[in-house]
């Protein structure tokens, strides 16, 4: 490396890795590693996964050597074990009597300004009911409600198929995924989007994803699109939601989502709740109740775009932190940790955000009842205390801003 420059451009690093350099970024500072890579404790791969990233947490964070890591595992099961005595675990009905109370209003509201022909404003409070219901559909697929398989799935089906236009099966099978993997650009099909954005190094050399089973290619379209990712990141999230749609179908169309066992009677129920949402939001809605092409397109588009905020906020979780596979060796504890962060806020501002912008305490207890989520942060913060690990927590301000540095 050149000793008279002090300010290394992206594209500078980028040039000298694809010369075989191993250069890792520490605190601002570019680390030329190839001299140290077999003296890493975790083995060449700890340092070849973290080449082209920031590397300040994995540099920072406990060593990765069996003895510590497994330190770290047993104060995390105790910790498990703290969360059930505290009962935690236990699903207080009474907050879904709230949850009504608040989602009630909105559709309420919907109805009421759009047979008073205020056909705009009337789409945006079914964004807000979208978005507010869609958090119910999250617990069921998490099983966190009833704790009942079957139960619990009928209500993500219905909530996401019926009031929403989506498949639960197709999210189940997506964020289990992404729960067990989070942030491994082979595996979390989350992180998995080419051409439009790469949170990655690793996605610009090409990649084969165990979840869509096909080769990630780093194509031409991608090196059009990604350059520009932080200044297309809040036009796509507005665009999201139609995306999410063809993913949906896709799905239930697909023999994946056939091949389900004992649940296979959630495929049937399904396709008719989607298929209702459609004969609802297109034809009954769309067409037959606003008065003409001059509203439809705008209330589709805004009644769509609006809940950007919702893809906003679960992609703040993730899409600024690391994505380094630090190997089998580190502990699940500390790759969560590492790899989500948690939005900062008032416990009034909780229903906004559905209580999952504690994202970082979810992926450590998923099936942790969401409204218990407060309740936990603390015992926690208490635990990375102890251990030494890093708890990520961001205004959402300072969040959007590391990832539009990442993307950046």
């Amino acid at each position: 490396m050149s000793q008279h420059e002090s300010t290394l451009s992206r594209d500078t690093i980028l040039r000298w890795i694809a010369q075989g350099e191993l250069i890792v970024v520490y605190e601002g500072c570019a680390l030329q590693l190839g001299a140290w890579i077999d003296c890493h404790p975790g083995g060449r791969l700890a340092v070849l996964h973290m080449v082209g990233g920031d590397a300040t947490d994995e540099i920072n964070a406990p060593p990765l050597d069996a003895r510590t890591q497994q330190a770290i595992a047993r104060d995390y099961r105790a910790l498990h074990e703290q969360i059930k005595a505290a009962g935690l675990y236990h699903c207080r009905y009474s907050d879904y009597a709230v949850e009504g109370a608040r989602c009630a209003p909105l559709l309420a509201a919907f109805v009421y300004l759009l047979r008073c022909g205020w056909y705009v404003t009337s789409s945006l409070f079914l964004s807000m009911f979208w978005h507010q219901i869609m958090f119910v559909a999250h617990d069921a697929g998490h099983r966190s409600i009833t704790d009942d398989s079957a139960i619990d799935t009928l209500i993500g089906a219905s909530i996401a198929g019926l009031c929403c236009g989506m498949s639960i099966s197709w999210w189940k099978s997506s964020h289990n995924i992404h729960h067990l993997v989070t942030n491994m650009p082979e595996h979390d099909p989350d992180v998995q989007n080419l051409p439009f954005f790469a949170t990655s190094p690793a996605l610009a050399r090409s990649l084969t994803s165990t979840f869509y089973r096909c080769r990630l290619a780093w194509s031409r379209a991608a090196e059009l699109l990604v350059p520009y990712q932080q200044y297309t990141y809040y036009p796509m999230m507005a665009l999201a939601r139609f995306n999410l749609y063809a993913l949906n179908w896709l799905h239930v169309c697909s023999p994946r989502a056939a091949r389900l066992g004992a649940a296979s009677w959630v495929r049937a129920v399904e396709l008719v709740f989607m298929a209702c949402f459609w004969l609802l939001f297109v034809y009954l809605l769309v067409w037959r109740t606003l008065p003409s092409w001059s509203v439809r397109p705008a209330f589709v588009a805004v009644s769509h775009m609006a809940t950007m905020l919702l893809h906003v906020q679960f992609t703040l979780s993730h899409w600024g932190m690391s994505t380094s596979d630090l190997g089998p060796t580190e502990s699940f504890a500390q790759h969560q940790l590492r790899t989500t962060m948690d939005i900062d806020c008032p416990p009034w501002l909780d229903w906004f955000y559905g209580g999952l912008q504690l994202q970082a305490v979810h992926h450590l207890f998923p099936r942790l009842p969401r409204h218990s989520l407060r309740r936990a942060q603390g015992l926690v913060r208490k635990f990375c205390e102890r251990t030494g690990l890093r708890y990520h927590c961001y205004r959402f301000r300072e969040g959007n801003e590391i990832v539009l540095g990442r993307l950046g």
